[in-house]
């Protein structure tokens, strides 16, 4: 047997001020699509917003259903908005941010699982890492310059 060691590495900014110009607007756009969440159920809003390589910013906010996994999240709203809307666009980095309608989220929150391997799938696809930024309501925002650092072991279609 031996031992396998992955190590990954963010960037911890202690508010959204400490950030860099584009991408504090870009936090502020998911910070707007995020009230635009429709979360019944969960009572948990999330909001992204993704730069693409040719200018375009695509936003998105999860959408519940009673049917739960009938619903999606707000980052593959987006990641296949931006699919459909403009196919050879590259995405270049993506803000996501997240509250409680019953508490207040201080932490930074990732994206689920469902939504790391559909930003994986982009992010082979488009050959280029994905700067990801993601925070709670307010507090701490943590980058990661790439989805592998979320993901380590990405499956993808080399393994089909």
């Amino acid at each position: 047997m031996k031992e396998i060691t992955f190590t990954t590495k963010f960037n911890a900014f202690d508010t959204v001020e400490e950030l860099p110009n584009d991408v504090q607007e870009l936090m502020t756009e998911a910070i707007e699509a995020r009230k635009n969440a429709y979360a019944p159920y969960s009572k948990f809003r999330v909001g992204v917003a993704i730069a693409l390589d040719n200018g375009e910013v695509i936003v998105g906010s999860n959408q519940e259903n009673a049917a739960y996994p009938s619903g999606l999240c707000a980052e593959r709203v987006a990641i296949f908005y931006a699919g459909g809307k403009y196919p050879n666009a590259k995405i270049v980095k993506m803000a996501i941010t997240a509250a409680s309608d019953t508490n207040q989220t201080t932490a930074p929150i990732p994206p689920c699982g469902s939504c790391r391997q559909s930003i994986a799938e982009y992010e082979i696809k488009q050959e280029q890492p994905i700067q990801i930024y993601f925070m709670g309501e307010i507090g701490a925002i943590y980058k990661s310059e790439s989805l592998k650092n979320l993901l380590p072991f990405m499956f993808d279609k080399k393994f089909l």
